[in-house]
């Protein structure tokens, strides 16, 4: 048992707490042996399934018992938060289920699937408002309307009730390994705001020492493992919001302390092994996770050689992937594993030139996945964009060796990601 006089740092007694607060309400959600996970990384895979959940994320936990914690007072003045969908999702679901009503703040960027799922879920009890064009610029206006309005803010991470109410996922995870008699090795979880983190290794370290967790991040969102190198929480000045869930600028203070506490580990995943682990739950486990919910399966390829003959759980924390974003998802991963690239090459403005190009650098097995090209009057050239998918990635040393006699001058978009963003 850890024992701590710090009042900012959660013990296994608050998860427990809130447990009996939730477990009546909340789904159990199953702690799942994965066949495929486990041949392919040589241990011993088990994923909790948060994605079955109502509202299908862990975010509910936390939010339904931080609102339970308020004043009568309170909940008639209305509570309010901001967040990139899944708290929103979990906070809407609470209040139209206690008749409370929650005004939310959300990015313009969000997913619209899950801003219309905020909507189902509230009803007539909530109110939405996009504002921002990042969780920090959302929280800052909610902030604010909390102020004038008198209401409460339900924090989506950095409050120790909602880190408390996400902790009981861990309380699952033991209650379940106790009855199939496994010893875990390793708990895997995502890190965006570092409420569940905080909450599961928090609860972890009091019952279970002996497991290793690890909090996983986004590679090019990784405010976390900022705070940790500054010695507390610090703001990125760029961040990439693929990962939306996890895409959080400033880590809380709450959470940064109990994280330094508690956690053992810290892994950040590039965004497109995140990508290739969404398509491969997807197509062989026929799992649909958001990419803050595939964080901790995507870690899987990293950690492999430490986790060989291990027992690892791996939190799905959401599933609320918007299908309008798999062509990005695919993109994405091709460009990871090196099979498509992107170019912008001064073709002759001749007959034949196509045919040249095809015939002299496309290898025989690579393939035209874009070609964008428009005739320049009077001139002997013109730059064309075309994509190009290798049937193998080893294969690109040639390729560009090849692409080079053809033009000089030309320009990889793939190491370009303004003009790539721009043009593709």
């Amino acid at each position: 048992m850890v024992v701590t006089e710090n009042q900012n740092l959660l013990t296994e007694t608050d998860v427990q707490k809130a447990n009996e607060v939730l477990a009546p309400i909340i789904r159990h959600t199953p702690l799942q042996y994965d066949v495929y996970l486990s041949q392919k990384y040589n241990c011993q895979v088990y994923l909790k399934r948060e994605d079955l959940q109502a509202v299908r994320s862990f975010k509910i936990r936390g939010a339904y018992y931080a609102i339970t914690q308020t004043t009568p007072e309170q909940r008639q003045r209305g509570v309010v938060c901001a967040s990139a969908g899944n708290h929103a999702q979990g906070v809407a679901w609470t209040c139209h289920n206690l008749g409370v009503h929650a005004t939310i703040f959300m990015p313009v960027t969000t997913p619209q699937q899950k801003v219309g799922q905020v909507a189902f879920f509230g009803g007539d009890d909530v109110t939405i408002k996009l504002t921002g064009d990042t969780f920090d610029a959302s929280a800052q206006a909610a902030t604010e309307f909390c102020e004038k309005e008198n209401q409460t803010f339900i924090a989506p991470f950095d409050n120790l009730n909602t880190m408390a109410g996400q902790g009981t996922l861990a309380v699952e995870v033991f209650d379940d390994a106790k009855k199939q008699a496994l010893k875990v090795d390793y708990l895997l979880a995502a890190i965006g705001g570092g409420g569940l983190i905080s909450g599961i290794s928090a609860y972890s370290k009091g019952t279970h020492p002996e497991t290793k967790v690890v909090g996983v991040e986004p590679q090019h969102a990784a405010s976390m493992a900022a705070a940790f190198a500054k010695g507390g929480p610090v703001t990125l000045d760029e961040m990439d919001t693929f990962v939306d869930g996890a895409a959080v600028r400033t880590v809380g203070g709450l959470t940064y302390a109990n994280a330094k506490a508690y956690v053992d580990e810290l892994a950040a995943v590039p965004e497109g092994q995140v990508c290739r682990t969404i398509l491969d739950l997807y197509s062989k486990e026929a799992i649909v996770a958001e990419p803050a919910g595939a964080l901790s399966v995507a870690a899987l390829e990293q950690m492999q050689a430490e986790l060989t003959g291990k027992t690892v759980v791996c939190v799905i924390s959401g599933g609320n992937n918007d299908i309008n974003r798999m062509q990005e998802i695919e993109e994405r991963a091709s460009i990871f594993e090196g099979v498509q690239h992107y170019f912008v090459v001064d073709f002759p403005q001749r007959p034949g030139a196509l045919r040249e190009f095809t015939n002299e650098v496309l290898g025989p097995n690579d393939d035209i996945t874009k070609f964008e090209y428009t005739k320049k009057v009077n001139r002997g050239s013109g730059p064309v964009l075309i994509g190009v998918r290798l049937n193998d990635k080893t294969t690109l040393p040639a390729l560009l060796e090849r692409l080079t006699k053809f033009d000089p001058h030309y320009i990889n978009l793939v190491e370009n990601q303004m003009l790539y963003t721009m043009l593709v």
